[in-house]
């Protein structure tokens, strides 16, 4: 319902620069209107569950706002993808083109970042996604993207110092998924121990096939004393229960953010997964958190889905802040809101939030998560965590 029952609706037609105006309805008069923001990733695909908790996230942000009945509502609109490059570019056509979106939460992943990113730009839809990590994304020049998380330039070389110095490294099996994610993430881990004096192997694997003998074969020919795999949870729980069948017991296994899910522990059974190691440029807010802002998102998240934050929830959260945030100062082209987020500089749940020019966070703290009797827990900062 809309504030003194008269019904307006924002036109949001392209401006020359890149902007939106807002249009009255018939009837005239300051009336109230509504603006569109998108959140695009995997919502029902094999690998959802590390992009529904940032959704839940940016949703939570947007319906605590919109309770306070202001001038101007926010609609999120989502956009599932299911991880689909292809998908993505029509998604964000119909984004910009029919829904006349101002703003995106996403894309979530690294290769439909890559493909949609060029449509956004000539859009001039500003956008900040809360999970993909891919370094080159900041190497395009865009003007309107931006990331709320480290690259994988800092998480490779984060997680491969870890592996080298808290677990004490000296043979390491690197394996990738071959993605647009996994593959630069894996080589910048292989670079990172080579440099620390670790005798690294290599090998890929393709997600979509589901023996990954071939690989397994090699690990096991190898006996190295780490493992570490750059690709998401759906072949991560199915790769750390064929090593593990297979006999590769004492080999600490790793991987990145793409892998922080609990998919990854049901795909690879309970007692395989124990143990393992996953390093994510997130924070994820548990149930004993003691920072008063964190826990109070912790428990408004809980309040509305029934469950603790998971990855990313909090980088959700503190994308949508900023957009909303723009909007609230009464920014609501996207011309407007994109030169907001870029003079943005916020104490948000995940970390203080602020952009450099290439759109990326200034933040870059790596924190390591292991899995302990069948759950996820944290460990701490990648540079202070130690094993017990």
């Amino acid at each position: 319902m809309l504030a003194a029952g008269v019904a307006l609706t924002l036109g949001l037609a392209a401006c020359g620069n890149g902007g939106t105006e807002a249009k009255p309805a018939e009837g005239g008069g300051a009336a109230p209107g509504t603006i569109k923001i998108g959140f695009m990733g995997d919502l029902t695909g094999p690998n959802a569950g590390i992009v529904i908790p940032p959704k839940n996230g940016a949703k939570l942000v947007i319906d605590e706002y919109n309770k306070t009945n202001p001038a101007t509502k926010i609609e999120l609109v989502e956009y599932d993808s299911q991880g689909d490059a292809s998908k993505a570019v029509a998604l964000a056509q119909q984004a910009i083109k029919t829904d006349k979106i101002v703003g995106l939460i996403g894309p979530a992943f690294s290769g439909e970042s890559a493909q949609v990113g060029p449509v956004l730009e000539e859009a001039q839809i500003p956008s900040i996604t809360a999970s993909a990590t891919n370094t080159k994304l900041a190497e395009n020049g865009w003007k309107y993207w931006h990331r709320i998380l480290p690259n994988d330039g800092v998480q490779g070389p984060g997680i491969a110092d870890f592996i080298a110095g808290a677990a004490a490294s000296k043979n390491a099996f690197v394996i990738d998924d071959k993605s647009e994610y996994g593959k630069p993430l894996a080589d910048a881990v292989r670079a990172q121990l080579t440099s620390k004096g670790v005798k690294v192997t290599n090998d890929s694997l393709d997600p979509a096939e589901s023996d990954y003998s071939s690989v397994v074969n090699k690990v096991a020919a190898t006996k190295p004393d780490a493992i570490f795999f750059g690709g998401y949870y759906a072949a991560g729980g199915n790769l750390l229960k064929q090593l593990r069948d297979k006999g590769v017991k004492d080999a600490k296994f790793f991987s990145g953010d793409g892998s922080l899910d609990k998919g990854l522990i049901d795909g690879a059974g309970a007692a395989n997964a124990e143990g393992a190691l996953v390093g994510c440029p997130c924070y994820i807010a548990t149930p004993d958190v003691t920072d008063a802002k964190v826990k109070g998102f912790a428990d408004s998240y809980k309040g509305a889905y029934s469950a603790d934050p998971a990855i990313y929830a909090a980088e959700g959260y503190d994308a949508a802040t900023v957009i909303v945030d723009a909007v609230k100062a009464g920014n609501t082209t996207t011309e407007k809101i994109n030169e907001f987020i870029g003079k943005v500089d916020i104490a948000g749940v995940s970390k203080q939030v602020k952009f450099g020019a290439n759109g990326e966070v200034e933040a870059k703290d790596i924190y390591i998560y292991q899995v302990k009797n069948g759950a996820i827990t944290l460990l701490g900062k990648a540079s202070e965590a130690k094993l017990g």
